[in-house]
């Protein structure tokens, strides 16, 4: 999907590179996949400064400080076309994310939560070391020339470098091993419950709103070793349609909004994957705005949940109920971003999982089907916690007399919401954008959109 990028810069000739002994220059450019994801973080970052304008009362300025730092860092990420400059901005999100879920967040278990966290992302950092260092020999044995002299992490011109097949199976194993763990994809997905529940519900909803590690298989994983995407092609699909149905079913059985919608992320990480793993126009696309999705979409409903937890101390369903008579601004809200996030017609995730289960039926009947039966299940978790949260009798006198949203609060939460909704209603509109992109990608890998092995 990344051929029609240009950088932003090119290197004149004879120009020191960013890091000399191992060929590592600083380049960044956007592209049809990655231009959408820097508005929605800046986005998404101001949103979550506003909506912690009151809930943080210590360190502010250092609180702030990290917040800004992360959505830079993260832009890093998108615009990052060496590989090691990517690699850097990777690890660097690590460190925020610590001290903000550590020193703010709201569980008795704040700061193992935080250190599992970052322990399993330095753990999947490592291969995904070892992937852009074979990438970078690769292209040195394609010249014939030793390292150091030959080695290069340029994104695009590893693109056109041929590799071999089974280097091709290696490389793309251990890409998927570090962007599956930050997904996070089944069976990766073990910090994102904990972080949800003991992080501050505001960064919380950041980091599930942007999902790195699925934007690094669609924008590295696949395009640079699109035979071991093939090769691997059966067990990654597995993990994607086990983590939809998984996800899902363990969504439907909580009683906690914060540990419910942790779940329903891993659901949602399984469509995305599902659609990657599909290989054909539709469910690549279907998958890339899917992540868009996730943005407005996981972020709002992470933000509601936070304001939830600052009236009750609380959101957990025992302690909820006809929220809609007392808190109706909030209501209206959370139906309408949890109709999107069920891909009711008229909103953005409609667009995005009909693309999605329209390229898994290209791809197998079975494969359909199980993105269907998420869906069913994905209505049945959301209507639920909505049924008893939001219109069932009142369980509490606190829940009767909390506080409708702020202004501030609805207007940040409602700009989200007005974003998928008009997503939903023009979706060409985030298609198109990427387009180009995704169709010059297919044309340069005609394999890659072709029936899957031992089909007709």
């Amino acid at each position: 999907m990344v051929h029609g990028l240009r950088r932003s810069r090119a290197p004149a000739a004879g120009a020191p590179a960013w890091i000399p002994s191992l060929r590592v220059d600083y380049l960044v450019g956007v592209d049809g996949l990655s231009a959408p994801f820097l508005p929605l973080t800046a986005l998404l970052g101001a949103a979550v400064v506003l909506a912690s304008w009151n809930s943080v009362q210590r360190l502010v300025p250092f609180y702030h400080a990290l917040l800004l730092a992360l959505s830079g860092i993260t832009m890093g990420v998108f615009c990052a076309l060496d590989l090691i400059a990517f690699f850097l901005f990777w690890e660097l999100t690590l460190a925020p994310l610590y001290f903000l879920v550590s020193l703010w967040g709201i569980g008795p278990q704040r700061r193992y939560a935080a250190i599992q966290y970052v322990m399993m992302m330095l753990a999947a950092g490592v291969p995904l070391l070892f992937g852009f260092v074979l990438l970078a020999l690769n292209h040195a044995d394609a010249l014939g020339l030793p390292a150091p002299a030959g080695l290069s992490f340029d994104y695009l011109t590893l693109l056109r470098t041929a590799m071999p097949e089974e280097l091709q199976n290696t490389v793309f194993l251990l890409l998927f091993l570090g962007f599956a763990v930050k997904a996070p994809l089944f069976p990766f997905h073990v910090w994102l419950p904990r972080i949800a529940m003991e992080g501050p519900t505001a960064v919380t909803a950041l980091l599930v709103g942007l999902k790195l590690g699925a934007y690094g298989l669609l924008r590295f994983a696949l395009p640079l070793a699109p035979a071991g995407a093939q090769h691997y092609l059966g067990p990654v699909t597995a993990l994607a349609m086990v983590g939809i149905v998984y996800g899902a079913l363990l969504a439907l059985t909580q009683t906690n909004l914060r540990r419910l919608l942790a779940f329903s992320s891993v659901s949602h990480v399984g469509y995305v994957v599902l659609g990657i793993a599909s290989l054909n126009l539709q469910g690549v696309q279907g998958a890339a705005f899917q992540l868009a999705n996730f943005t407005v979409v996981a972020g709002g409903l992470f933000l509601l949940a936070g304001f939830l937890q600052q009236r009750l101390g609380t959101t957990e369903l025992s302690g909820l109920g006809g929220l809609a008579k007392s808190m109706p601004r909030f209501a209206t809200l959370f139906l309408v971003l949890g109709a999107a996030g069920m891909g009711v017609p008229g909103s953005n995730g409609f667009a995005a999982e009909h693309l999605i289960v329209l390229g898994a039926f290209r791809a197998d009947l079975g494969l359909g089907l199980m993105a269907l039966l998420g869906v069913i299940l994905g209505a049945a978790y959301f209507l639920g916690y909505c049924r008893r949260a939001l219109f069932g009798p009142l369980r509490s006198r606190t829940a009767a007399e909390a506080a409708d949203l702020l202004p501030r609060e609805f207007l940040v939460v409602a700009l989200l919401a007005g974003l998928a909704l008009l997503a939903g209603l023009w979706p060409q509109v985030v298609l198109e954008a990427g387009a180009a992109s995704a169709e010059r990608w297919f044309k340069t890998w005609p394999a890659i959109d072709a029936p899957r092995p031992g089909k007709a």
